[in-house]
């Protein structure tokens, strides 16, 4: 495998109110089209030499974040940060609506187009969106695991950022509470690589489910668009079913 470049196929669809847009490429070049560049922690190429030696996934996404310039990765509060990977969205603790926030407190400009990433991780992503678009757009991570979203405020402080909110929800339960109240239009709405609960019996785990798709649908501007990806054949195929029906 010496010199050899390792990538991970993935299906991407977009989604707006005029067409509906699929191919199967290397999450680079899918991101590319709409973002500019590619940010996936599950989806990266490595090149692999007998020489040197293989660089590993959490490696590659600090090298994509370089330009981000985060102080430190582990906080001093949260310590070493360990999260469960998998997380039941059914569960009791998850079934209450996150309270809404001021968005005047949020948002520097509240009014602003909204871009919303559902499971949102680590949230580098959006943190490198908000960084390069500051004045345009605004950027709310949605994520149901709590340490994930306490670093990631920690982090937007430290970078100063204003355009940009994380917030511990469920987003099958608060999506469109939240997004009703938001005083500026909702343009895009991304889910890349969600948990793909692979057992048939936990399907109804799978994020996008029918009612979360249409609260999408409603909150969306004219022209708006739903940006979905995974790694997972099965789950991209589901999802863009979910969202054609």
């Amino acid at each position: 495998m010496a010199n050899a470049v390792l990538k991970i196929p993935v299906l991407s669809s977009i989604i707006t109110s005029t067409a509906v847009k699929c191919s199967k490429s290397s999450f680079s070049s899918s991101l590319l089209h709409i973002y500019g560049r590619h940010i996936c922690n599950c989806s990266s190429a490595a090149s692999v030499s007998e020489r040197q030696p293989q660089i590993r996934s959490p490696q590659l996404v600090a090298l994509e974040y370089a330009d981000l310039t985060i102080p430190h990765i582990v906080c001093e509060e949260l310590g070493a940060l360990r999260v469960r990977q998998h997380v039941n969205p059914l569960s009791a603790s998850l079934s209450i609506p996150v309270e809404v926030p001021n968005w005047e407190d949020v948002f520097e400009d509240p009014k602003l187009p909204l871009v919303v990433d559902i499971g949102s991780g680590s949230g580098r992503f959006l943190m490198w969106l908000a960084k390069k678009n500051p004045g345009s757009k605004n950027y709310m991570g949605l994520e149901i695991r709590k340490k994930l979203v306490t670093r990631a405020e920690k982090w937007v402080k430290e970078l100063a950022l204003s355009n940009i909110h994380f917030l511990f929800a469920n987003a099958s339960i608060s999506f469109k509470q939240l997004i009703s109240t938001y005083p500026g239009p909702l343009m895009l709405v991304s889910i890349l690589c969600p948990d793909p609960h692979f057992k048939k019996r936990h399907h109804k785990r799978r994020v996008l489910q029918k009612p979360l798709v249409d609260a999408i649908v409603d909150g969306l501007m004219p022209g708006g668009q739903v940006f979905i990806q995974s790694d997972v054949l099965e789950v991209a195929i589901d999802m863009r079913r979910m969202v054609e029906e």
